[in-house]
């Protein structure tokens, strides 16, 4: 594996580590979803163009394919996730989840 490549998996998989984090530690489902959201879809970028850089141009087709899939669908399921979850909960709605976060 080249160098560049390994650095572009290794982001993706550090980016990742940090999305699994904040699925940890934040307290809300809200928070969740937001570092599920917001990171996994960066991960998978990163992870797939350091697996273009190795791949052939068939490889390569295929993982714009799925990274144009990923960009155009996760939102919607997230926001999809978001609102059943509200939905179904008591959990309230509030602006400062993260505020209390970083409170401790």
């Amino acid at each position: 594996m080249s160098p560049v490549a390994a650095v572009f998996v290794l982001a993706g998989a550090f980016v990742s580590l940090l999305s699994a984090i904040g699925l940890l530690r934040f307290r809300t489902p809200y928070a969740r979803f937001h570092a599920a959201g917001k990171a996994s879809p960066v991960a998978f970028l990163l992870v797939a163009i350091g697996a273009a850089i190795e791949t052939s141009w068939a490889g390569r087709a295929l993982l714009v394919v799925a990274s144009g899939a990923l960009v155009l669908t996760l939102p919607v399921a997230v926001h999809l996730l978001f609102r059943a979850v509200h939905r179904t909960t008591d959990v309230p709605l509030r602006r400062d989840d993260l505020r209390d976060l970083e409170r401790g």
